[in-house]
């Protein structure tokens, strides 16, 4: 049976695990689980249920970054994320385009922006599971982590399948091309080439990446909005953080 925290909690709450400490990485789990007793104490809560609460919260920002980035022009129409060609080809577009050729590169990066908002909508469930596996000492000190102590656990938990989701999205956005094949080949044997500080050409790569940086950095984003006035958050916070 769950109870909702309420946001003056809730902001107790935030307050108190945010606090900085400075100690060890051995001694901070120490640290960790005595703050997570003492703040259960105080708001009646264990610290299992209190862990309950932030694994509920990181969930509530990791939806709404996916939410936001999955969205019909969640990256092409933001001008912090939306994905341009590689620098290395930035010459040659920019060439292309004073021979009357832009439109075709405008095609090629709606594709890859396509592609990184089709994997980002994917990607929400991945994002909830890894919160939901969380620790009680791993939810806690990602509170207490910094504003950036959530991304950077999802990172280590979630790359590598995010990555999975990413790239059969892409590949088949850019096999849209109608040159994927011939691209590919071109791109294999440039690879062979023994040139020193070789700028990467990879289209699909390149759009993987940074869709996936885009994706992590607008849930770090999310996450500050809760740490910064969870007040402000509460009729949000009211239906999405929950404690037994």
């Amino acid at each position: 049976m769950y109870k909702v925290m309420s946001p003056y909690k809730l902001l107790y709450l935030t307050a108190a695990l945010s606090m900085p400490v400075g100690l060890t990485a051995c001694g901070n789990l120490a640290q960790i689980a005595d703050t997570g007793a003492q703040v259960s104490q105080a708001m009646g809560y264990n610290p299992s249920q209190l862990a309950g609460g932030v694994k509920e919260v990181l969930s509530l920002s990791s939806t709404r970054a996916a939410d936001a980035l999955g969205m019909a022009g969640g990256y092409s129409n933001s001008e912090q994320y939306r994905i341009k060609l590689p620098p290395a080809v930035q010459d040659i577009a920019d060439s292309l385009r004073r021979f009357g050729l832009g439109g075709y590169i405008d095609s090629v990066e709606q594709l890859m922006n396509d592609g990184a908002e089709k994997a980002a909508g994917e990607a929400k469930n991945l994002l909830i599971a890894a919160v939901k596996d969380m620790s009680v000492d791993d939810a806690i000190g990602i509170v207490r982590g910094g504003d950036n102590a959530a991304t950077r656990y999802f990172r280590s938990q979630t790359e590598a399948q995010l990555r999975a989701k990413y790239q059969p999205i892409m590949q088949s956005q850019l096999k849209q091309l109608g040159f994927y094949g011939d691209y590919q080949q071109l791109l294999n044997a440039y690879k062979l080439v023994p040139l020193p500080n070789k700028p990467s050409l990879d289209l699909e790569e390149h759009a993987i990446q940074l869709g996936m940086d885009a994706l992590f950095e607008q849930v770090a984003r999310e996450e500050q909005k809760i740490r910064a006035n969870p007040m402000e958050q509460g009729s949000a916070l009211i239906s999405s953080v929950l404690s037994r």
